[in-house]
Order: C-alpha cells, then structure tokens, then sequence
C-alpha cells in the first residue's frame, strides 16, 4: 500500500526542513543549467504506464513555474531523507530513518514495472516537495474502491516549512492534477487518499478542486477518498 500522505500546509516547523540546501550534486544540475527533464537511468521504470512523464515539462502557477522531475536516488537521497526525518511529515509517510529506509522505499518504485514514479517537486528552480504520482488502478488502493482504468493517484509532502500553511500545497495539488489530465488523455480521475486524521491535507485538496468521495478503511490508514473528476475540473 502506498505510503500516507503528509499534511500539504502544516504550520509545523523543525529545524531541518527550516535549513534545506540542495545536496552538491542538484546544486550542480541547476547551477549549470542541466535540463530539469533529464530522464532518469534507462531501465528505471517503464513510462508507458504514465505516459512519459519525464518529459511532461514545466506549468506555470500562482506559486512560480512548477515540474515534476523523476528522482535519482543518487543525487537526492539526502534530500528526500531529511524530508521524511521532519516530525511533521514522518507522522504519516511512517519513513523516519536513515538514508537506507529512504532507498528503499524508493527504489521499491524505481526498479518496478513504472505503475508508481517517486518525483520532486521544482518550484522556481528549487527543489521543495516530494511527489509520487501513480496508476491507481493498479495499485492495492484498487481493491478499496470501484476503480477505473487509467485512474491516477497523488502522494505529496512539502518539504521546507517556508511552504507550508500559505496555500502553496493547493496551488500546487491543481497544478499537478491538471497536468495529469493534460498528459493522460485516457485518465478521467485524479484520485489522493490521505489520512483522515490529516485535516490541512484533506482541506488542501478540497480547495485545489478534489472532491471528498468516500471514507476508506485502508490496511494502515483510515483514509479519504479525494477525487478530481476531468468532467469538473472547469467547475472545481
């Protein structure tokens, strides 16, 4: 089951994420002006499945130019670590550790079949959020609910609590959900399932167009069933 997702707009704060540097290696990519789409290793998952999603490109939003770009365990391990290691994330992703629970959990994804791909989350050219974006319709979630084909799902947590509790968690969850509908012709939803006991993560969702579907009792979670439906999005 994938994991829980962390509070979009928490006003929690730890030194840790307060004090967020971009390891040398990222530094370096966005120093020298290395393409943000640069795919990740050949072999690391099969794009097929999210319609390539390394090469969907930047949106512009409310918050500044925004992209998904598919982790590299080897450049942003430390980075992603110190994310899951913050109180406020770890409560719900349940990843607090060292740097080897972090590889693990993401190489679970990068070394699959491509139904889940582990992104950051760039806004103005720095990393700041964590994204997992998945087919849902082939996910344990689909024994939970009346699954659709081609249903895409949203794991999210914010990285740095600058960002946090200013609405930036909602700028983005529309962004990121209109971008899936603009790249997935077949999918019709964009579904998340965050913990209900997650309130700011269940209101961040509602106000970036998700409606609240349906309660799900989820093998680790009581969760929330937020969808976005492509037949709204003009209306939400």
């Amino acid at each position: 089951m994938p994991p829980t997702d962390a509070s979009t707009d928490t006003g929690t704060s730890s030194n840790d994420t307060l004090d967020l540097r971009l390891s040398d290696q990222l530094g370096a990519l966005f120093a020298e002006g290395e393409p943000v789409t640069s795919p990740p290793p050949p072999g690391a998952f099969d794009d097929d499945l999210l319609d390539s999603l390394a090469g969907w490109g930047p949106v512009t939003t409310r918050a500044g130019v925004f992209q998904l770009v598919p982790v590299r365990v080897e450049r942003d391990l430390a980075l992603i670590t110190r994310w899951m290691n913050d109180p406020a994330v770890a409560a719900f992703w349940e990843l607090a550790g060292s740097e080897g629970v972090t590889a693990t959990h993401l190489r679970g994804q990068l070394d699959g079949d491509g139904r889940s791909v582990p992104c950051l989350g760039v806004l103005g050219g720095i990393p700041m959020s964590y994204w997992e974006i998945y087919r849902a319709d082939l996910d344990p979630l689909a024994r939970h609910y009346p699954s659709r084909p081609h249903d895409t799902g949203i794991h999210l947590l914010l990285g740095g609590v600058t960002d946090r509790g200013r609405g930036v968690g909602t700028t983005l969850l529309r962004a990121v959900a209109d971008l899936i509908l603009e790249q997935r012709p077949r999918c019709a939803r964009v579904l998340a399932e965050p913990d209900l006991r997650n309130t700011p993560s269940v209101a961040a969702f509602l106000n970036a167009g998700f409606r609240f579907s349906a309660e799900v009792e989820l093998p680790d979670k009581r969760a929330a069933l937020m969808v976005r439906e492509r037949a709204l999005r003009d209306l939400l």
